[in-house]
């Protein structure tokens, strides 16, 4: 066999094989999985979906309806049951987020609707803007 071919041939498999993580891997979990008794796998985990760049900013982005589940101030976070986040490529699912400003967690409690913004900011899915409309 050409050496050449040899080689290519070996990078191939060696490629092929390498052990690797797919970015969708630590995901939350969309709620169809839930419901089949699956849990959710990111949360406060700090698992995060790449969407190219971190955007701070919402202004163009319009707002996603959901459900809130849990409030933690003092990790100020909140669980929302959410739709689909279209700026953010993801579906239907229920995980937690980080909040622009703590004031925001005094606005909600769990069993109310909301409208929000997330983004992601720094690294980590964050609400920019909450509105509950109860």
């Amino acid at each position: 066999m050409n050496p050449l071919l040899k080689l290519t041939l070996a990078a191939a498999l060696a490629l092929s094989s390498a052990s690797f993580t797919p970015a969708h891997a630590a995901q939350p979990v969309p709620d169809s999985a839930q419901a089949a008794g699956t849990t959710e796998s990111a949360g406060s985990s700090g698992a995060s979906r790449s969407t190219g760049s971190d955007q701070t900013s919402g202004s163009t982005t319009s707002m996603s309806e959901g459900e809130i589940k849990k409030v933690d101030k003092e990790a100020g976070k909140v669980t929302i049951k959410h739709g689909p986040l279209t700026n953010l490529d993801m579906p239907a699912m229920t995980m937690n987020f980080k909040v622009k400003d703590a004031t925001m967690l005094d606005q909600v409690k769990p069993g109310d609707k909301v409208r929000f913004v997330a983004d992601k900011v720094a690294g980590a899915f964050t609400v920019i803007q909450l509105e509950n409309v109860n």
